[in-house]
């Protein structure tokens, strides 16, 4: 009677992903919204009156428009007479490059890894779309075949092995919101990523200044990525998000453990009641995260961890405080 009433009872699913998602982000923006706020009051008094300094894109020259703004390369090159727009000064353009590659689908802590990026999106989103700012984000689920630019009011980008998405940078906390839907909804494939790749893809096209902000594990060999993050530096302010889980760092003693490859689907399986193998798996941790941290550091990129097993919100707290003081003692680092 006990097998036959395990066999008829139905067995409960999983809520959809996009229900989850829309869960996650409710109770993420509660907790931004509580903590978060007011740590950069005063940092963008919001749209200044008037034109402003930065240089935006060429349109056509129109009576009445202000003749020192000509753009004369494009009116060379076109024959037709455009001026140069102007953004205002303290309108902050943020870009999200978001690694959810196999590897982040990973987690023995509190959270997965995948969801602390999602987390850590959120913040920043959160920090930066006041004051008429815009965001946008480019998103890698492994391989390296790029995806056009779409919209991504409506829902998740597409999904698929090697898939490489840009979304728009938009102003506005309705658009914004829509972005973190985005990426909240997307799915992780199979295969490696390419890290490199993805943090170029916000080197090309080139960008007015602003602020870049990168989230991954850092797994992938630095040189893969350091060249690209050193690019990256050159024109804007960046900021390195790494997210970590304690078991990428130590093994614990639970004798044979199985363990899978997620990038590539290698089976190992690890003694782990040999102490001498978890001293040389925790030896071999921490020279992997001392290359990482080298790479940041010489890319001139801030440098932020987050783990699985911790508040990831009340380190990011404390990383914008500390980011704050540092400016006003003068110090950018």
């Amino acid at each position: 009677m006990a097998r036959a009433a395990a066999v008829t009872s139905p067995t409960p699913r999983p809520a959809p992903l996009a229900d989850r998602s829309e869960a996650v982000l409710s109770r993420l923006q509660l907790l931004v919204t509580r903590k978060l706020d007011g740590l950069l009051q005063g940092d963008y008094a919001g749209l200044l009156p008037g034109p402003g300094s930065e240089a935006g894109e060429s349109r056509e020259y129109r009576a009445g428009d202000d003749v020192r703004r000509m753009d004369w390369p494009v009116t060379a090159r076109t024959t037709t007479p455009h001026v140069r727009r102007t953004v205002a000064d303290r309108e902050l353009e943020t870009w999200l490059a978001l690694d959810l590659s196999a590897s982040l689908d990973f987690g023995t802590g509190q959270w997965l890894k995948r969801e602390v990026v999602v987390a850590a999106a959120a913040a920043i989103t959160h920090l930066t779309v006041r004051g008429g700012n815009r965001i946008g984000a480019v998103i890698g689920t492994g391989g390296g075949v790029s995806a056009p630019a779409r919209r991504w009011r409506g829902g998740p980008p597409p999904a698929g092995p090697g898939v490489l998405t840009r979304l728009p940078a938009r102003s506005g906390r309705k658009e914004a919101q829509g972005l973190l839907r985005a990426v909240a909804g997307t799915a992780i494939q199979p295969g490696r990523g390419d890290l490199g790749a993805l943090i170029e893809m916000l080197n090309r096209p080139p960008r007015r200044r602003g602020v870049a902000v990168v989230v991954s594990d850092f797994l992938a060999p630095a040189e893969q990525w350091a060249r690209p993050m050193r690019k990256l530096r050159v024109r804007h302010d960046v900021l390195a998000i790494e997210v970590v889980d304690p078991r990428e760092l130590e093994l614990p003693d639970v004798g044979v453990l199985p363990v899978v490859d997620p990038e590539s689907g290698e089976l190992h399986e690890v003694q782990t009641a040999d102490p001498r193998l978890r001293q040389r798996y925790a030896d071999a941790a921490a020279a992997q995260r001392a290359t990482i941290a080298a790479a940041l550091r010489g890319a001139g990129a801030a440098h932020l961890r987050l783990r699985t097993d911790r508040d990831w919100l009340l380190d990011m707290v404390r990383f914008v405080a500390a980011q704050r003081h540092a400016r006003t003692r003068g110090t950018t680092r």
